[in-house]
């Protein structure tokens, strides 16, 4: 079976958060599940170097403002159709902002243009390689179900929503050069308070619609998460899944991973300790004698909850623990984290560098990662923590709720906890999480136990490939 995915980002090409490292993963495990997947995405310049291996499979003599070709290339174990229209792409910086941080005003070209090239793909454009099933990633892929049925085309497609926040809003004006249908924006089609939406075209025109945990699928559907779109998707609720992400259990394994100061195993964690002293030594803190070093690896925003770690923060420290944090975003986030660190130089360390050697140092030199979010579809980086034995302390919510198994006395006494959850979201449950946090660290048979049990958690994409396939099959079955 043939599955094109289209995505804007996918890891290691182009990234700039959780939607390109599961495109990447996801792509690289279709292949051992027997099917035969494509991935479609721009032509950024970063990924220049790749394209000049690339043969040229396709021809567009107009494509939203300019000619565009599709060039097919395999790279890093994914087969790449990559979208080479340099009046849309050809641009330095970040994929979706301009240099003043504002999106690209013409972005809804950039997508749209990315959305009808999927769409023609799917109908035959290219001639030795027609999909069975198309996979569409979030708003930017959001067009193409509906290109295909205005051209009268059947070809079944799911989209995924990675995280509903991002909604691909344009103005009506965006439709003529968009080559959409005037009668489709309704209530019913892709009109959406009197503006385009990418996203929820997508929603409406695919033949299923799947999410990344089980638990955001049903929290979409309530006013509190589905942000707008809980009607749209309770409207379609039984053409909705939630099949939980995985990791790259090859890149991210403490066994022979090349950028931490020591590998160790199940069998052998001994390397855990020097990746700890590694990881104080990078951020420039002590490392703790007698409680857990905390690390944060994530967007700064309020969506992570990090305003809350910034409150808890002082407990965190009376208590005896250290804390490490990497990562950017939100002004007021980065200013309060980089006061923390002025004030407590030896107990707290801050960057706001994307490093991914340094991500991974931070997995496996922690003792408890910190996933406070308010909503969070999957989360990658609790998968990532139980992984590299660093115990998650997350909210209870989306895919934190579905893959961490909260250490309460019941499962301390089962001997299946693998971290820590509070609920609700607020600076004084968190507080309370950290303080059951710190006198678990305190037993080391409870911590030791904590930890085997992360790391022998199953956090491939072995299982959500199945569920993946099991789908494209049902979709690909002639009606």
């Amino acid at each position: 079976m043939n599955v094109l995915s289209i995505v804007s980002e996918c890891a290691p090409f182009a990234k700039t958060g959780g939607l390109a490292d599961v495109a990447g993963a996801l792509a690289k495990a279709l292949g051992p599940a027997g099917l035969t997947p494509m991935t479609l995405m721009p032509l950024y310049p970063a990924l220049k170097p790749i394209a000049e291996k690339a043969k040229p499979v396709a021809r567009f003599d107009e494509l939203m403002g300019g000619p565009a070709k599709v060039l097919q290339v395999r790279a890093s174990g994914v087969d790449l159709l990559l979208l080479d229209a340099p009046h849309l792409f050809d641009r330095p910086g970040h994929i979706y902002l301009d240099a003043s941080g504002k999106d690209w005003s013409d972005n809804h070209l950039r997508y749209g243009a990315l959305c009808k090239a999927g769409a023609e793909i799917a109908m035959g454009l290219i001639p030795d390689w027609t999909p069975d099933v198309v996979h569409a990633h979030d708003w930017q892929a959001g067009l193409v179900p509906l290109y295909l049925r205005q051209a009268g085309s059947d070809v079944p497609v799911m989209i995924t929503i990675h995280n509903i926040a991002f909604q691909g809003i344009f103005p009506p004006s965006v439709m003529a050069p968009l080559g959409l249908s005037a009668s489709r924006f309704t209530l019913d089609g892709f009109e959406y308070w009197e503006k385009v939406s990418f996203l929820k075209a997508g929603l409406v025109y695919a033949d299923h619609i799947t999410t990344v945990s089980p638990t955001y699928a049903h929290e979409l559907l309530t006013p509190e998460f589905g942000m707008g779109f809980e009607g749209v998707l309770g409207a379609r609720s039984d053409r909705l899944s939630g099949i939980l992400n995985g990791i790259d259990v090859e890149d991210w394994d403490p066994a022979t991973d090349p950028r931490i100061a020591a590998n160790y195993s199940t069998r052998s964690k001994k390397g855990k300790a020097k990746n700890r002293k590694a990881l104080a030594e990078a951020f420039g803190v002590d490392v703790p004698d007698k409680g857990p070093l905390f690390g944060v690896v994530s967007r700064l925003t309020a969506q992570k909850g990090l305003d809350l770690m910034v409150e808890a923060a002082p407990h965190l420290l009376a208590r005896g623990g250290n804390l490490v944090v990497l990562g950017s975003g939100d002004k007021a986030l980065e200013r309060a984290f980089a006061d923390l660190a002025t004030a407590y130089p030896d107990r707290v360390g801050f960057d706001t560098r994307f490093d991914e050697g340094l991500a991974h140092q931070l997995q496996a030199g922690s003792d408890v990662m910190l996933v406070p979010s308010r909503f969070e579809p999957c989360g990658l980086t609790q998968l990532c923590a139980l992984r590299y034995g660093t115990i998650p302390l997350v909210s209870l919510t989306g895919g934190l709720a579905d893959t961490v198994i909260n250490a309460n006395p019941a499962a301390l006494d089962a001997g299946c906890a693998t971290g820590f959850q509070f609920a609700p979201v607020t600076t004084g449950a968190l507080i309370h999480a950290l303080d059951r946090c710190f006198d678990a660290y305190a037993d080391r048979d409870i911590w030791k136990r904590l930890v085997s049990n992360a790391m022998a958690q199953d956090v491939s994409w072995t299982t959500s490939a199945a569920h993946y396939v099991a789908l494209y099959q049902e979709l690909a079955q002639p009606a």
